[in-house]
């Protein structure tokens, strides 16, 4: 039988196996030379120093504070159960039946640390004085606390997340996994919590077979925003960099703290009269002073109607070497001053005299800026690292944690035929790696190179092994690079508006996923080339099976597999309405279409009870949607390729897929056009219309060539108006 000291407490003289422990020998963590290590006695185990913690991980994260735990014996409860969780194969924690055999990471660790402090913190304002009155009952109460968001009043808002959920469970799950660890409080033997389910299904957490939740950036928002990001990176980028090399040349001459500044002298007042001098022979107007400083000039009893209220007096007398202008220093000058600024102006600092660039839509050419204070030019050169973030995303669906560990040098140019370069990126896996990650290689298109090229110039300290983009927050940067792009500088530039629509590095990855699945068409495709996002995603797969741009590539099949069945799902819907393809393949296709529904009449006139749904009708269609291929304007059916005109032309007959760029609709019997695609073929037909009349009566050549052409787009359209009117009159009968 079971003492009751065992059961509600453990014995008070009992000294915790840990006591003393190094953690960080304990869990194999390194620590540079002559760093202080946390010990398991301490309330503050600072972790920020350990070699090899991802970039990503935020330095509050690194330090794990148990004094958030007001009552010593919980605190310890706590401790013992963080340390069982780094090292699992500790003496005494291999011998708890449940507890977990995998050492957690750090950042699990903290979480679960974070949740203690809400448990614990909740226990004592309920008056619960030890873990032996824990029961089910309070379980359930503390679920129920943290499944729902509340306001001052205490009314339910809002409700939590399932990820919330899952942490409030798991840490009443562990308190009675580890019970037998703990030597200040346990929880009774006899608990079992939610019949002794786990903690994500206590928190119904959503099941991983329902596929990938995160939503797709809107056709509408990645439009703008990565039009606007490719022109601040590709036209925009060198004079960004100009203008940071400005800021960086001023900042050491005329910075408040700049060497060599003098506080006074006999010849001040006339070495700012030379100044004012030069000003004026230039035709180089004063400094002017940023609003704020204006406003701090007015509250301290400036005159509004002053004209020297603009004029920003401490730019002009650290130009004549000087920390300061004096106040006394002003009867002497003002007259000189004024003389000054009713020649040549007040002006802002920065992008005077800027150089031209062109506008979004490449018709018009303008100063690429306006004239900036300094604080606004340190803004822009700030969104212009955020759109090469931007860039770097949307074109390699790299994860926020890859990003981040990006660092400079991390280029690679490869030519391994003349003429033809690979570009690469190296930087490390985090996600479901060890400690420190894993190095590894992106294949990359030259957008993303040309990111990376510009964040280099941008940066600080450009030395090779620094990291490029250290950890920063996407959705910050992102308002800031959103609000420029909406605002007048934006709109002066021939950039469109953003939607105010949430975005996130996970959601660009996947866009990209998406955008890839669904080629040839599609946002991405429009303003960088897919096919070549494919290849390099392809590429990158095929040099490391492992790396990350295989489960990007896995991602994608997933997702071209399912998006070829819906599109043969709804071109089969079609045929049962009378809307027919048409084209060379469109016989075969719509004689399938035929088997098909016949078996499906056939199989409910035997079984009047059973009613197809669109599962069971994919299944009968799955063969024929993997032999789809997407072109820009037809669909290929590549079912045999002895009969695919492409690789005919190519003279590889044996090729398992169709070379969809040499593809001839017109002629090749596996090639179908659908009613979607017929505005591609009116486009072309209107344009080579319009090519045609602009041809001179000597080129006969290439009028004949370009009236084939339009002629054969005439026909691909007659015969989709056609199929899709065949079966109209049947109907209306």
């Amino acid at each position: 039988m079971t003492s009751t000291i065992a059961t509600t407490a453990p014995d008070a003289q009992r000294r915790s196996p840990f006591t003393g422990a190094d953690i960080c020998g304990e869990a194999g963590l390194t620590l540079p030379d002559r760093t202080p290590r946390p010990v398991f006695n301490d309330d503050l185990w600072d972790f920020t120093d350990v070699i090899g913690l991802p970039v990503q991980m935020a330095l509050y994260r690194r330090r794990f504070d148990f004094t958030t735990i007001t009552d010593p014996r919980w605190r310890l409860v706590a401790k013992e159960l963080i340390l069982a969780l780094l090292v699992p194969t500790h003496d005494a924690v291999v011998g708890l039946p449940r507890a977990y055999r995998t050492a957690l990471q750090l950042t699990s660790c903290y979480s679960r640390l974070y949740e203690a402090g809400k448990f614990f913190g909740w226990l004592d304002q309920r008056g619960i004085t030890t873990l032996a009155e824990l029961d089910t009952h309070l379980c359930e109460q503390y679920l129920a606390f943290r499944r729902y968001v509340v306001d001052a009043d205490g009314v339910v808002v809002g409700e939590q997340s399932a990820g919330v959920r899952r942490a409030a469970a798991q840490m009443i799950v562990d308190l009675v996994d580890y019970r037998d660890l703990f030597t200040s409080d346990r929880v009774p033997a006899d608990l079992r919590p939610w019949g002794g389910a786990t903690a994500s299904a206590v928190a119904e957490m959503p099941s991983g077979r329902q596929g990938n939740k995160t939503p797709a950036v809107r056709a509408e928002v990645l439009q703008p925003m990565l039009a606007a990001a490719l022109h601040l990176v590709q036209a925009l980028g060198p004079h960004v960099v100009e203008l940071n090399r400005q800021i960086r040349e001023i900042d050491n001459v005329w910075a408040t703290g700049a060497p060599g500044l003098r506080h006074r002298s006999p010849t001040m007042v006339s070495d700012i009269k030379r100044l004012l001098a030069d000003h004026q022979a230039t035709g180089t107007p004063l400094p002017m002073l940023e609003e704020h400083d204006v406003n701090r000039r007015l509250t301290t009893g400036w005159d509004a109607s002053d004209p020297l209220l603009p004029v920003s007096t401490g730019v002009l007398a650290r130009q004549a070497g000087y920390v300061q202008f004096w106040a006394k220093w002003m009867p002497a000058l003002r007259e000189p001053l004024i003389d000054t600024l009713s020649t040549v102006g007040v002006e802002k600092i920065f992008g005077r005299d800027a150089a031209e660039a062109p506008t979004a839509d490449g018709t018009t050419l303008l100063p690429w800026t306006l004239p900036l204070h300094r604080s606004e030019a340190a803004a822009l050169i700030g969104i212009a690292r955020t759109a090469a973030i931007v860039v770097l995303a949307a074109a390699s669906g790299m994860r926020a944690s890859e990003l981040m560990e990006l660092r400079v040098g991390c280029r690679r140019v490869e030519e391994p035929i003349p003429g033809l370069k690979r570009y690469r990126v190296a930087s490390k896996i985090i996600k479901g790696q060890g400690l420190g990650g894993t190095d590894d290689e992106w294949v990359v298109i030259e957008p993303v190179h040309q990111a990376i090229e510009l964040i280099e110039a941008l940066h600080d300290d450009p030395r090779s092994g620094a990291l490029l983009l250290s950890r920063f927050s996407f959705r910050v940067r992102y308002l800031w690079f959103r609000a420029w792009v909406n605002s007048p500088a934006g709109a002066r530039l021939g950039l469109a508006p953003i939607p105010d629509d949430p975005v996130a590095l996970r959601m660009l990855r996947r866009t990209v996923a998406l955008e890839m699945a669904h080629r040839p068409g599609g946002v991405l495709a429009a303003k960088l080339h897919l096919k070549h996002i494919a290849a390099a995603t392809t590429e990158g797969y095929a040099a490391r099976p492992g790396g990350a741009q295989s489960e990007l590539l896995g991602e994608v099949n997933k997702l071209e597999a399912d998006h070829k069945l819906e599109l043969v799902l709804a071109e089969f819907r079609n045929y049962q309405q009378g809307i027919l393809p048409a084209g060379p393949g469109a016989r075969s296709l719509t004689e399938f279409f035929a088997t098909i529904d016949a078996e499906l009449n056939t199989e409910a006139t035997a079984a009047p009870k059973i009613q197809r749904n669109d599962r069971d009708i994919l299944n009968l269609l799955s063969k024929r949607a993997k032999a789809l291929h997407l072109g820009p304007a037809n669909y290929c059916w590549f079912t045999d390729p002895s009969r695919a005109l492409c690789l005919k032309l190519a003279g590889t007959p044996s090729a398992d897929r169709p070379m969809i760029g040499m593809c001839d609709s017109g002629r090749c019997p596996q090639a179908t056009h659908h009613q979607h695609h017929r505005p591609v073929w009116a486009e072309h037909a209107e344009r080579t219309k319009i090519f045609l009349g602009q041809l001179g009566k000597t080129r006969t050549t290439e009028h004949a060539r370009l009236q084939a052409d339009f002629d054969r787009a005439v026909r691909v359209i007659t015969s989709i108006d056609t199929a899709t009117r065949t079966s109209a009159p049947e109907e209306q009968a």
